[in-house]
């Protein structure tokens, strides 16, 4: 009895050769593999002109049906899938990396990195997409996040607006104002009442 081939793996761990083709630009080696990194949620062709990833965030394909259904993202740029990105799907990526990274340092140039577009594109599209612009999206993420931990721990000001990355405390309080018309300080007061 033939013992059956095993199916090969959607996914693996690419190899130094492949490495250099991603960090190179490689176009010879498009169509040979692609390679998704798993901080983004998106796959590329080895010839990307996208920022270049970290080795350890990278995983490798051999299809673009695979980094699909591994979960993986076409990237707007290089196009992997020979089709064009719908616009929704672009914004969607950028919201989830938004929600799962507000409290780093995010700019239009950081966003528009990541989901492998121009920053000019991004805001434009985002906001005809959501209805506000990226740093819209992201103060508004950040406030709802220090309004729970207002109510929720004893952090100081200062400590809350740093976990949900606005290090200037008086920019912090400026913008929760601005947000909710009220100081985080007193928003505090008032729910704590409640």
């Amino acid at each position: 009895m033939k013992l059956r081939d095993k199916p090969e793996s959607p996914s693996f761990s690419i190899n130094e050769s492949q490495w250099t083709a991603i960090i190179s630009n490689d176009a010879s080696y498009d169509g040979k593999f692609y390679y998704g990194v798993r901080t983004t949620g998106i796959f590329c062709r080895p010839s990307c002109k996208s920022k270049d990833p970290k080795y350890e965030n990278v995983l490798g394909f051999h299809n673009p049906e695979d980094a699909l259904a591994q979960g993986f993202r076409p990237c707007k740029r290089c196009k992997p899938t020979g089709q064009r990105v719908p616009d929704q799907e672009w914004v969607s990526v950028v919201t989830n990396y938004i929600t799962h990274h507000y409290s780093e340092s995010l700019t239009l140039d950081i966003l528009a990195q990541i989901s492998h577009g121009s920053p000019y594109h991004l805001h434009r599209v985002f906001k005809r997409i959501t209805g506000m612009t990226p740093v819209q999206y992201i103060q508004n993420i950040r406030m709802t996040e220090a309004k729970k931990l207002l109510v929720s721990s004893s952090l100081s000001v200062s400590d809350i607006g740093r976990q949900v990355g606005i290090t200037n405390p008086a920019y912090f309080s400026a913008v929760f104002r601005k947000l909710t018309g009220q100081t985080p300080a007193h928003y505090r007061e008032q729910e704590k009442r409640l």
